[in-house]
């Protein structure tokens, strides 16, 4: 059983050419069929990548019986329907950050794939690179102690607002938290779990979403993550994870990233270099593929129980802020 994955890429914009450049990397899957809104993108798409089923809708890419998975590239207000589509087709899913608008959109597509036995994930890419898997291993072998403090950022300077350019859109989830603020967000969840206090703070933009933001996480055992993210200011791109005996740096941009440096009390400092495989995209198709040979449901890597305590928070932090999409 699944001697190859046969993928479908649903949408055609920049977040899935990385992916399926990614899929190119592996040599147990193979990129089955397109699905685009037209068949103009979908041929485009195809040439590019070599597929040989190009589908003019995604109802069309969700029924063909030569896909296995699907990859759900969309804008954010679209991940919902769009995973829900290709689930009750049968397929296996893995859904584009962030994983859908609210937690009521992310209950209603977990509840689905779990009540009908279908293999759901969210695409954190960043949680499958070598650095972060071996950033997990150094915690959980108690590297630095406990951990205690997370800073961490991801911001970047659009050189201007363009109204209907999707990152300052309401209409598409437009925003800092959604696309950019997750990525923080996510390592934090990753070492301290589910937080029980939160605070945050935006400037909201003249077109009514969140542009820059500093938010601070506590959790039960008195941990502590300081994030901020931003899409009108450029910021290091850095973590540095705190311990009772030493820290972790994950060097820019970390979550993409192939470099740490990890200082220990009365150690030398060691650096830690892992290049990446192919594009970095790769390692979340990998994870698939493992989970689906396995017989998996879930990953236990990005398990749907996490992915949608990171919903939770954001909703949580944008309730503080007032900030309400007109979808909602």
């Amino acid at each position: 059983m699944y001697e190859k994955i046969r993928w479908g890429i649903l949408g055609t914009g920049s977040i899935a050419h990385k992916f399926a450049t990614g899929l190119t990397a592996l040599d147990d899957v193979e990129i089955a069929a397109v699905g685009s809104r037209s068949q103009a993108g979908a041929d485009k798409f195809g040439d590019e990548f070599n597929i040989p089923r190009r589908h003019a809708s995604y109802e069309a890419l969700a029924s063909d019986a030569e896909v296995d998975a699907i990859y759900i590239s969309t804008p954010h207000p679209f991940h919902k329907d769009n995973t829900l589509l290709a689930l009750k087709a049968g397929k296996a899913v893995i859904t584009e950050k962030p994983f859908a608008m609210n937690i009521g959109e992310a209950r209603e597509m977990v509840d689905y794939a779990r009540e009908n036995g279908r293999f759901l994930m969210e695409a954190m890419w960043t949680r499958y690179l070598p650095i972060i898997v071996r950033v997990r291993e150094l915690l959980a072998e108690g590297a630095i102690g406990e951990p205690r403090m997370l800073l961490a950022d991801f911001g970047f300077r659009m050189g201007s607002v363009e109204p209907k350019h999707r990152l300052f859109d309401p209409d598409l989830g437009g925003g800092a938290l959604l696309d950019v603020g997750i990525y923080p967000l996510s390592l934090s969840s990753m070492i301290f779990g589910s937080p029980d206090r939160i605070t945050a703070m935006a400037d909201i933009g003249s077109t009514g979403v969140d542009e820059q933001a500093a938010i601070i996480l506590g959790h039960p055992s008195g941990q502590l993550a300081s994030l901020t993210t931003a899409i009108r200011t450029n910021t290091p791109h850095e973590a540095v994870i705190l311990g009772t005996n030493g820290q972790i740096k994950l060097h820019a941009s970390f979550w993409k990233g192939t470099r740490a440096t990890v200082s220990i009390s009365g150690k030398d400092a060691l650096e830690i270099d892992l290049p990446l495989h192919g594009n970095g995209y790769n390692y979340e198709a990998a994870e698939v593929a493992r989970c689906l040979r396995e017989g998996k449901t879930e990953s236990d890597i990005m398990p749907l129980d996490e992915t949608l305590s990171i919903m939770q928070t954001m909703d949580t932090i944008r309730a503080q802020w007032g900030l309400k999409y007109p979808m909602e």
